[in-house]
């Protein structure tokens, strides 16, 4: 049985596709895969919770996705492929808590999970970092889901009672502990993930036009969190009123996804949540 959680970020809202900081922590919610191993190279796949069945041959040389759930772990096993993985062919049962549509990372946890179930049934090892990028590439490439790499990093190295403060373009991370004496409560909105996809890919659309703007006059500003306070007012001239909104979060959300951080080490949880 491999196990991966789904996941809530504390703080840094739309800074991990600009290269910038972010604090996601694992929730108990998780995604539960079991394996068993087949005698030819094709995965049988189960989702419990959707009641439903899909087959794919490990033979085929390209795989191609079937534009619905199955998509996820199918990719995972394409990508694995594509990266050298002789994969054998086997059963998966799928069974997952994390509701779909909350933003709490139900792709991710599959794909790790999968990820996982698929590589030791076959005889790989595999670093947890390097199973988050593959499994990021899954989603972007074979999905067609411009993710970043906050949902399956966090899916790979989530750590019990301790948030992670992680830097989007390097991938270097410290855990954080959350005091015992402090409980995280994650509360269900009602409001479905995907109402919030267009304007969430608007947002990066808008970040990346935004890049490009500045750069002619900023050549080291790559991404937004190349950024400073300073260098975003100097050059507002630049923007419309609605890109400088939106380099004015991603900015200032760095610097609080920082401040937070050093809070948290410090165990000062009134300044971490201000």
């Amino acid at each position: 049985m491999h196990r991966a959680p789904g996941r809530v970020n504390l703080i840094g809202e739309h800074t991990d596709y600009n290269q910038g900081y972010v604090m996601p922590v694992a929730i108990g919610l998780s995604c539960w895969v079991a394996i068993g191993p087949r005698d030819d190279r094709k995965l049988a796949i189960y989702s419990e919770d959707l009641d439903e069945s899909a087959e794919l041959d490990l033979a085929t040389s390209d795989l191609l996705p079937s534009q619905n759930w199955s998509d996820y772990p199918r990719g995972v096993a394409a990508i694995l492929q594509q990266e050298g993985c002789s994969l054998q062919g086997a059963n998966l049962y799928i069974r997952s808590d994390v509701p779909l549509g909350a933003g709490l990372s139900p792709s991710a946890a599959p794909e790790v999970a999968v990820g996982y179930a698929l590589l030791r049934s076959s005889g790989y090892d595999i670093e947890p970092l390097q199973l988050a990028l593959l499994c990021q590439r899954a989603e972007n490439e074979f999905v067609g889901a411009r993710c970043s790499i906050m949902d399956q990093f966090t899916a790979c190295h989530g750590q019990t009672g301790k948030a992670l403060m992680l830097d989007c373009r390097s991938l270097e991370y410290r855990p954080l502990l959350i005091p015992n004496h402090a409980t995280l409560m994650v509360c269900d909105t009602k409001v479905k993930h995907e109402l919030a996809s267009s304007e969430y890919n608007l947002r990066r659309t808008e970040c990346e036009e935004a890049v490009r703007l500045l750069a002619e006059a900023l050549p080291h500003v790559r991404a937004l969190r190349d950024l400073n306070s300073r260098e975003l007012e100097d050059h507002r001239g630049r923007l419309t009123a609605r890109l400088y909104k939106r380099l004015r979060h991603v900015v200032t959300e760095n610097e609080r996804v920082a401040s937070a951080a050093l809070a948290l080490e410090q165990g000062d949880l009134r300044r971490s949540v201000r």
